[in-house]
């Protein structure tokens, strides 16, 4: 974005802002900025990252000794897990210990422990979205887990995932493969119901959903939601 784009979304707010009778603290106010902070993420023109005081704070977390310091470490990592691939399958080890009586801690819980870690300490940085372009949904199901990636122009923008329980991970590879689509364009409304986009996944078959035969009302039900 160009200083001149920036003028003009600067007016379009200040008018918005009139219409509705609203007031800014002038004092509060910060304008033509190279970077911005913002709720422990830094913007720039080449995207988002992640607050790099935050990650340090990742990187130096100690194995947890009980539930409390596990739900701490989940609820920092969690705060950036758009920035992490396939999240949900990496957390999965440790989310399942939230659910148990007694906190046992094993070596799968480790690896997933550090696993997180490095991921946010190397994750990238997103992209803007940019709503004049298409954007594109590739989508992923595995025994385990869904995820998806939302992207423009090669740029990443955000990632989404899930781990499934065992009544969804007991379902057919297409419904597993539907299921993820469903779970992406639902979460990603925002961008995504404004224009056509794109999905992309490996499973053929869904590319000719519309055609098929329904058999199960699941799948009814999760195409008249894309619909």
């Amino acid at each position: 974005q160009s200083l001149e784009d920036h003028h003009i979304h600067l007016q379009l707010i200040f008018q918005t802002i009139r219409e509705n009778q609203l007031f800014l603290n002038k004092s509060k106010c910060h304008f033509a900025l190279p970077k911005v902070e913002y709720l422990g993420h830094f913007i720039t023109q080449e995207g988002v990252s992640s607050d790099p005081i935050k990650i340090q704070a990742v990187n130096s977390w100690q194995l947890p000794q009980s539930l409390k310091q596990l739900r701490g470490f989940l609820g920092l990592v969690g705060y950036y897990r758009r920035f992490v691939k396939d999240f949900g399958k990496l957390a999965k080890p440790l989310t399942d210990l939230l659910r148990k009586d007694n906190f046992v801690w094993t070596e799968e819980a480790t690896h997933a422990f550090n696993t997180l870690k490095h991921a946010l300490v190397t994750a990238p940085v997103l992209a803007l979205p940019d709503f004049s372009k298409q954007f594109v949904v590739e989508t992923d199901a595995s025994g385990k887990g869904i995820g998806a990636v939302l992207m423009q122009d090669q740029h990443l923008i955000a990632y989404i995932s899930k781990s499934l329980g065992p009544k969804q991970q007991a379902m057919s590879v297409y419904e597993r493969e539907l299921l993820a689509i469903i779970y992406a364009v639902q979460k990603w409304g925002s961008y995504l119901s404004h224009a056509l986009f794109i999905i992309k996944t490996d499973q053929k078959s869904i590319k000719y959903m519309l055609d098929q035969k329904l058999n199960t009302p699941f799948q009814q039900v999760w195409v008249a939601k894309l619909l």
